[in-house]
């Protein structure tokens, strides 16, 4: 996913290229397996255990790790996906799968997938994005999703002991919370990606394919149930009607300390103890809640799928790369590392100390993603489902407001 939350920003070199040559089995030289990253993805540290760990292990091969920036990555992808030096391994958002599959420039990992990697227990908002027509294109990485931020103090002062684990409770709660000039909740009113989630919960799609072409969906029954809750929720607070959760940004909000609750990555919680030191401590994490108690609610699933290009020259010690970074023994050490979710929902209890990953992780397993068409990108860059939830907080009409929008979706995702 271009531009999503990330829970952990550090610095990295630009370039990973530590020794190892040897002798393949079958062969007489070593090879040189390219992988391109993308920025702050892991850190600087990682990176370097997992080349001498691997080329130890691997004396034949060895690793040049090329950091990438996100910014002009599609471009840069397809040209190199379609060129002849064309790295072996590259990671990608896991919604930018369908866009490169649809180049025909991708090599079908799933053999690899289904008999080495483990896919059943895969996170479905990573394996999702990745299989496109029954073909697993994008092995999962790494995952980051949203949890409910909430201040202790201002959840003990209203007499709430435990975060809520059903979306009533939810409501009743907040509105507890939101007297004594504290803000029970600060949900802005376009943080579409968290409608996604309520929409979900209640059984309906942002978009669907049918007969070969995608139809935008967000004026269904359910989608507008979705979109009920999402303004009873809204209204507990003074988040705005008209703008996203980056403007102005939440955690600087929160960081106020009148605020009880936002819906963000764990990420912002380091920003908030920046803005205000005094919260140190004071912050708890919760998944975000469903409609009934047993499980939490569906959330959107950022993160990073790693692909192998058709051009590739060493497809065998590619795809070895990729089982590594994908196994249990470098998923552990990435979620610990980096506070990330693991690919797999049996890795959870890996960060189980780390409580707001650990509430991440618990949401994961209800984990959804974009619908998986290769123009989604497009709908996103002038996105419609966002005026259409200022409308319908400002009071228009709500089933009008989102048949126009799912018009423009399906306008969007028929053009390519």
């Amino acid at each position: 996913m271009k531009n999503r939350p990330l829970v952990c920003s550090v610095a990295l070199v630009s370039s990973v290229a530590l020794g190892g040559c040897g002798v393949l089995p079958g062969g007489d030289d070593s090879v040189t397996v390219t992988v391109w990253l993308m920025k702050d993805s892991v850190s600087d540290d990682f990176l370097k255990r997992f080349v001498s760990d691997y080329e130890k292990g691997h004396p034949s091969v060895q690793l040049d790790v090329k950091i990438q920036e996100w910014t002009g990555i599609g471009e840069k992808v397809l040209t190199a996906l379609d060129g002849e030096d064309t790295p072996d391994v590259i990671e990608v958002g896991n919604t930018q799968v369908a866009q490169y599959a649809e180049s025909g420039n991708l090599r079908d990992l799933t053999l690899e997938s289904v008999r080495d990697l483990g896919s059943e227990d895969w996170l479905p908002g990573l394996a999702q994005p990745g299989s496109i027509d029954g073909a697993q294109f994008g092995i999962p990485w790494y995952a980051a999703n949203r949890v409910v931020i909430y201040n202790k103090d201002l959840f003990a002062l209203a007499g709430i002991e435990e975060p809520p684990k059903t979306r009533a409770q939810w409501l009743d709660d907040t509105a507890e919370l939101n007297r004594g000039g504290n803000q029970g909740v600060y949900l802005a009113g376009q943080d579409w990606y968290t409608l996604a989630g309520f929409i979900w919960d209640e059984g309906g799609e942002l978009a669907v394919e049918s007969g070969g072409e995608w139809q935008g969906t967000i004026h269904t029954p359910a989608a507008l149930r979705g979109m009920d809750f999402y303004k009873d929720l809204q209204s507990l607070g003074n988040g705005p009607k008209n703008s996203d959760e980056a403007k102005p940004p939440q955690a600087e909000v929160f960081a106020q300390g009148d605020v009880a609750q936002i819906i963000s990555t764990p990420s912002s919680a380091r920003i908030i103890e920046e803005k205000n030191p005094e919260l140190k401590g004071k912050l708890g994490f919760f998944p975000i809640p469903g409609k009934t108690a047993d499980k939490p609610g569906a959330v959107f699933t950022g993160g990073s799928d790693l692909i192998v290009p058709k051009n590739s020259s060493h497809h065998s010690a590619a795809v070895e790369v990729v089982k590594a970074l994908a196994g249990e023994t470098w998923q552990t050490d990435l979620a610990r590392t980096m506070s990330y979710v693991p690919n797999k929902t049996t890795l959870a209890g890996v960060i189980r100390g780390d409580a707001s990953t650990a509430a991440m992780a618990e949401g994961a397993a209800r984990g959804r993603a974009t619908p998986n068409s290769p123009q989604w990108a497009s709908v996103e860059a002038d996105n419609p489902i966002k005026p259409y939830m200022t409308a319908v907080l400002e009071g228009k009409d709500p089933a009008e407001s989102a048949k126009a929008a799912s018009e423009l979706i399906t306008a969007e995702l028929l053009s390519g």
